[in-house]
């Protein structure tokens, strides 16, 4: 055995013996081809006799390496092309795992052997932390609302009777089993993994004929033994799925894919809490999800589909521009904020929030003004952005007691503010204004300071823009 898997190491540059299970990928086999190595095999053609006889000893050789892969429990398929040369007759197109008669409950991990970069970018995506579990801000709301993520048969309501309409986007895998132990399954605690997005198969809508809304699974078809994807394949991911991957462009390379989780979620009491969906079609136009969200780099969807819980993402829809004009012994300022996106200014939960700072200063640094001393929320509202719940009384309220919307001062779609100030010019050389966003509202923050990571506490600068005083 080992004097043969030299042979083959010398004649085609290939040691088998420390061969990966599955054998020889066509990503591999490709960078073979590109590799030195692969030139012995052209030298020695004479060698052997003559290209026809080479080329028939080089197909014994090949056939036999096929036996030693099948010894090695490899599970080999031929990928043919007539435009090549006999060697893609070896390119192995599959997966060593055992065949799923259920996609359902495939772990991510499963997927990671083949697709390694998209997996590590998901792995560090707040999709793949979407659970109570892992998720700090979900998780302190879901175990006051709905109860502990790790025990089976929990139920939310008055009644205690229905299933958390939660874990149908934020656990997708336990959503489709009625289940709510979300450490119970590997699939369950990796929220939306790679078969939460690559198992639908068609979008209905979120809203419901009668009334009401289809959140999450609810708002697609899903298919348990076939795979889909934005290109199909027949020979790829056989164990997941008779015929390989199922071709789906219309969802997957559409707002389709997204619009389940993030178009509309109301209250129980109908009060609108996320609504992206909503507000990119009051906008209109034709942008994806995926355009911003999946970016296409290198021939590779990105997976790590940053967004609101990044303030370097959410930055990139910010322009601010600041002017001063002196007029005697006044500075009139005038701070522009332009949202460049197709939905508000930030979206998502109705948490979110962003605030503007305005400062003067004197050719020393010194602050000579500031628009707030303490926070916009409190003594600068026209520089807050903010969606706003509350109750009968017309007091902010949390998400599941909210009965009202009380306001909405976040920017529209390709909206414009202007915010304007008069600041005593004695001694001003630079005004600097900056932009900040937040995942909460500062009453929050006060509230829950002590039971979340700072990180997610801390006010994010998205945008500055500085003006000279002549």
């Amino acid at each position: 055995m080992q004097s043969f898997n030299s042979l083959v190491k010398t004649l085609i540059g290939l040691d088998y013996s420390d061969a990966h299970p599955r054998i020889l990928s066509a990503n591999k086999y490709v960078n073979i081809r590109k590799n030195k190595k692969y030139s012995n095999f052209a030298k020695l053609l004479p060698r052997l006799g003559g290209f026809k006889m080479g080329m028939i000893k080089y197909l014994l050789i090949v056939s036999a390496v096929s036996l030693l892969a099948l010894q090695a429990q490899a599970n080999t398929q031929s990928f043919m092309n007539s435009t090549e040369s006999v060697v893609d007759n070896i390119i192995d197109f599959s997966n060593n795992n055992e065949s799923h008669p259920s996609i359902d409950n495939v772990s991510a991990r499963e997927c990671s052997g083949c697709h390694g970069q998209i997996y590590k970018q998901w792995e560090g995506s707040i999709h793949a932390q979407s659970t109570a579990l892992k998720d700090p801000i979900h998780g302190l709301f879901y175990n006051m609302v709905v109860g502990n993520p790790r025990v089976e048969g929990v139920r939310m309501g008055k009644k205690k009777n229905k299933y958390p309409v939660c874990l149908q986007c934020h656990s997708p895998a336990a959503a489709k089993e009625g289940k709510t132990q979300l450490n119970a399954k590997k699939s369950f605690s990796e929220g939306v993994n790679c078969i939460a997005c690559h198992a639908l198969t068609e979008f209905k809508g979120t809203k419901k004929k009668g009334g009401g809304l289809n959140l999450g699974m609810k708002a697609y078809k899903y298919s348990s033994n076939q795979l889909q994807g934005s290109k199909g394949t027949s020979l790829l991911h056989q164990e997941f799925g008779k015929g390989g991957v199922a071709n789906n462009p219309d969802l997957f390379r559409t707002s389709k894919a997204c619009l389940g989780c993030h178009d509309q979620r109301n209250n129980s009491k109908k009060v609108p809490l996320c609504q992206t969906g909503g507000e990119i079609m009051t906008a209109g136009g034709s942008t994806t999800c995926q355009s911003c969200h999946m970016p296409v780099i290198d021939g590779i969807s990105n997976h790590t589909m940053v967004g609101g819980h990044s303030a370097k993402m959410v930055g990139k829809g910010l322009a601010m521009t600041i002017s001063a004009t002196k007029i005697s012994s006044v500075l009139q300022v005038k701070v522009n904020a332009t949202n460049l996106l197709p939905h508000n200014f930030p979206t998502g939960t109705p948490f979110r929030n962003f605030f503007i700072t305005v400062t003067a200063l004197d050719s020393s640094g010194s602050v000579l003004w500031q628009s707030s001393k303490t926070h916009p929320i409190k003594d600068d509202k026209k520089a807050m952005f903010m969606y706003i719940i509350g109750g009968d009384d017309n007091k902010p309220a949390p998400p599941p007691k909210a009965t009202k919307v009380l306001g909405d001062t976040r920017l529209k779609p390709n909206e414009t503010r202007v915010l304007n100030y008069e600041i005593p010019a004695d001694g001003v050389v630079i005004v600097v204004a900056k932009a900040y966003y937040d995942l909460l509202l500062p009453p929050l923050k006060d509230k829950f300071y002590s039971k979340l990571p700072r990180r997610l506490l801390e006010s994010k600068e998205i945008a500055k823009a500085i003006v000279v005083v002549k």
